[in-house]
């Protein structure tokens, strides 16, 4: 049995000595199919690492020989570090990495066999976004109507179930042709037609941009595989063994994708001698994952695929893992039973042997800012009274919407957090047009980036010099570029766009030639770039404070790219531009071994694969968790119980539920019923400090006289619910909590105005209305804050001095007068002249 000498060679016990004897059976495996059911904190990634150092070390397999799958960056880091240790450093040239970088790879490689040439450029959501504008403005339907984003969902749909440009143009526009000029899809009725001819044209401008998007690098890599049945027999060769992380997250084109990589269907039979694999056959599966952690459908997840993986591979063996290394028994025990209520799910029950550990403490509020109020004065408490760090405590809710009242509430506690989420480095406006610099230089062909960096930073180029660009494109049947390149034979184009579209077109040749002769050192051509461009010397002379952060994250650009360099022997610009194009979001998360010194804030489906030792779940309402939508949806639904198995799991020690009895919906205040999860959970699990809210208790009469126990808060008085002082005197039943747009309806009913003894003895103050002077039109104000509308985003949080903190959710760029419209919550969407908008950007 020969065996890679750079391999060290570990004795058995080595590896499987400290396993539970499921554990040990798992890595012990010999067999074609091998499914790890994996629960909740059972140490998967363990197991599969110890796996794959028993493939080579019993088993005799060379490291090339196998593929191990994950679906994070995060996570391959971890798996190859771990494998570092148990091997060797030969482990840094296995191909251990996400699909999508198995598949850049593959694609790099042998892509120009199906036309796409190996420098292609990966759009991003943003690059996906504007490409989809383009198509409306030129095919003249309502982008209100159907939005850019709606249609990427829809195209992403149909490239997960690998349906294909020329069966949905079949069906439904079987006369349009992708590059046809003048098709006016607005006069389409049926939506399904406008989606088959923008998914069509979509398609068809990015092969002319020579460029893919996220779903296409899978897409693309089956496409090849089966169209060309030389690459797809060297693969088979290549890789005897596959191993894949999370299986219940594959999508249908990453279930053929692994089928494809492995020879499953190709016909061949297995060299029944071998030790192992053999040379010939299929190659050997592993998959490791769990049913009640599928919790990602709206992505194209599709959980049929781990169900059904017995009836899909033949000889298939399952192993269960259900000793839980992570959480108490209470924990376990609550998760047990809410995700006991699925049905055709694969019984399985985690255990520790831990011990019992505290009761989940559970808490209803009257309305979503006192539930966040709670929240963070048990956030206080455990922190200043058990010394508990911050940063092991997690927050955790359904939806990105619920993050307002949360974050006023810790705000308003002065306690530290971070939000997971919010602006991501790469999308950082600067460092996007830095690499649309870097993508167009590399990849010429790529008309978004280089419409994106025409003017950027500002050289008279506008949208009539774009516009005229892009026609001439079109008529000589070239690039953007080509339109650039040969600007001096567009018609009736005057010197004043004439010659900076020279200097532009010159400047990018120059730095095309740059990058050439340094293309092994990305951060010299990022340091060029900057200087070239004139991006760098703008923010300089800007004396916008926000500006010299930009520089600072263009510095971070810079350094990242040296980074790479150091770590990566053969680095290219292209390798550079590749690791910045697949971080994912999950990639992002903290550290979870480093203290932040930070609270952390994130939606459920962000936490997967994390772990804390105080979590709180927050909002299990009907209508917010489980979703309004999932109600009459069993399949919803499920996902939905699968997605609060999740949210247990990743408690450690304590484990706290609340809920809120009023919850702002659409500009109104809804009562919300407990959430049935909460009944699932056994009684005897949950300490309740509050069970019914004071309107609750109002109602089922748990109060005789209600004059003595209604509180001033508008809620009743509860020994278990003090404030700290750090919420100060405006905390409660002040405007940012209840105001006139609060939950319970007026002020005068529940707000500041009613208070300590006058409510209760029903004394009413009469005051006299302050004479209104007459109003004054907000275009002629002079105050000036000296706010920039470019530098505020569609997401951008901020804080107002009246109505506290809002969400962007528009900006229009009006010059002096413009406007910027934000979500405030309970105190509503307002629209406010930026330049004297007592607002700061957070």
């Amino acid at each position: 049995m020969q065996q890679d000498p750079d391999v060290i060679a570990r004795p058995p016990e080595a590896l499987i000595g400290d396993l539970n004897p499921q554990q040990a059976e798992a890595v012990q495996y010999r067999g074609p199919a091998l499914l790890i059911g994996a629960g909740a904190g059972s140490g998967k990634t363990r197991v599969l690492t110890r796996r794959i150092a028993w493939i080579l070390t019993q088993f005799g397999a060379w490291p090339s020989q196998v593929l191990a799958i994950t679906f994070t960056n995060k996570a391959a880091a971890e798996m190859r570090e771990r494998l570092e240790s148990l091997i060797g450093p030969v482990a840094s040239r296995m191909w251990v990495s996400t699909f999508h970088s198995a598949c850049v790879r593959i694609l790099r490689r042998d892509g120009e066999r199906i036309g796409l040439k190996s420098g292609f450029t990966i759009y991003d959501t943003a690059d996906c976004d504007r490409l989809i504008k383009l198509i409306a403005n030129d095919f003249n339907f309502d982008v209100k109507r159907y939005t850019p984003r709606s249609i990427l969902a829809r195209i992403s749909d149909y490239k997960n179930n690998l349906t294909g440009t020329r069966e949905m143009l079949a069906q439904y526009a079987p006369d349009f042709k992708p590059g046809q000029r003048g098709y006016r899809v607005g006069r389409i009725g049926n939506p399904e037609e406008l989606y088959a001819v923008v998914y069509a044209e979509y398609q068809h401008r990015l092969a002319a941009a020579n460029a893919v998007d996220f779903d296409d690098l899978i897409v693309r890599t089956v496409e090849l595989l089966r169209a060309c049945p030389d690459v797809a027999e060297y693969y088979h060769r290549k890789f005897r063994y596959i191993l894949v992380d999370e299986y219940q997250d594959t999508n249908h084109a990453q279930y053929v994708l692994i089928r494809e990589l492995a020879g499953v269907d190709a016909g061949e039979h297995a060299d029944m001698g071998a030790v192992g694999a053999g040379r010939v056959g299929p190659a050997w599966i592993t998959v490791v994952g769990d049913s009640d952690q599928s919790i990602y459908a709206f992505r194209g997840a599709d959980i049929r695929n781990i169900q059904d993986f017995e009836q899909d591979f033949p000889n298939a063996k399952t192993i269960m893992l259900e000793q839980n290394y992570r959480s108490t028994q209470t924990i376990l025990d609550a998760a047990n039973a809410v995700i006991a209520h699925n049905e055709g799910r694969k019984p399985k029950r985690l255990w520790t042997a831990a011990g019992a550990g505290e009761q989940i403490t559970a808490y209803a509020a009257d309305t979503a800012q006192l539930e966040a109020h709670w929240i963070a004065a048990q956030i206080k408490r455990l922190h200043t009274d058990d010394g508990v760090r911050y940063s092991d405590i997690a927050v955790m809710y359904r939806a990105n919407a619920q993050s307002r009242s949360l974050e006023e509430g810790l705000i308003q506690a002065r306690v530290p957090y971070q939000l997971i989420g919010g602006t991501k480095f790469y999308e950082r406006r600067e460092v996007k047009d830095v690499l649309a610099y870097l993508q167009a230089i590399v990849n010429p062909a790529d008309d978004i980036n280089m419409r994106r960096i025409l003017n950027v930073p500002k050289r008279g180029l506008g949208a009539r010099a774009e516009s005229q660009v892009t026609l001439h494109a079109q008529q000589i049947g070239g690039t953007f570029w080509d339109g650039v390149a040969h600007a001096d034979q567009i018609e009736g184009m005057t010197a004043r766009t004439l010659n900076p579209l020279m200097r532009f077109a010159q400047m990018m040749q120059e730095l095309r030639e740059f990058a050439q002769e340094h293309d092994a050192k990305p951060s010299q051509i990022v340091a060029e770039v900057l200087e070239r461009s004139g991006l760098l010397e703008e923010l300089k002379k800007s004396q916008d404070p926000q500006d010299q952060s930009r520089v600072e994250n263009l510095s971070q650009l810079q350094s990242v790219a040296a980074e790479y360099e150091q770590n990566t022997p053969d680095a290219t610009l292209a390798g550079f531009l590749e690791t910045t194009a697949l971080v994912a979001d999950s990639d992002q998360l903290p550290d979870e071994s480093q203290d932040s010194g930070k609270v952390t804030l994130m939606t459920l489906h962000t936490a997967k694969g994390l772990e804390y030792p105080i979590v709180f779940l927050t909002g299990m309402e009907q209508g917010t968790f489980p979703h309004a939508r999932a109600m009459e949806d069993t399949s919803e639904l499920s996902e939905e119980r699968r997605l609060a198995y999740v949210g247990i799991t990743r408690a450690k020690r304590h484990l706290f539920v609340t809920r809120a009895a009023v919850r702002a919906q659409w500009g109104r205040s809804a009562e919300m019923m407990p959430s049935q999860f909460l009944d699932e959970i056994p009684a005897n699990l949950i300490d309740w400090k509050r069970k019914e809210a004071g309107m609750e208790r109002m109602r089922s009469g748990w109060r005789a006289n209600a004059s003595h126990d209604f509180g001033a808060h508008g809620g009743w008085n509860d020994d278990e619910f003090n404030a700290p002082s750090s919420f100060g005197g405006s905390s409660y039943g002040s405007r940012s909590s209840y105001g006139s747009g609060s939950s319970y309806g007026s002020r005068s009913t529940y707000g500041s105005g009613v208070r300590g003894s006058a409510a209760h003895a029903g004394k009413v103050t009469t005051r006299r209305a302050p004479v209104r002077q007459p109003a004054q039109p907000a275009s002629s104000l002079k105050a000036d804050n000296h706010l920039r509308i470019e530098d505020f985003a569609v997401g951008d949080k901020v804080t107002h001095d009246k109505f506290g903190l809002g969400t962007v959710v528009d900006a229009q760029d009006k010059g002096r007068n413009s406007v910027l419209t934000v979500d405030f919550g309970s105190s509503g969407v307002k629209r406010l002249m930026l330049r004297v908008a007592p607002i700061e950007k957070l």
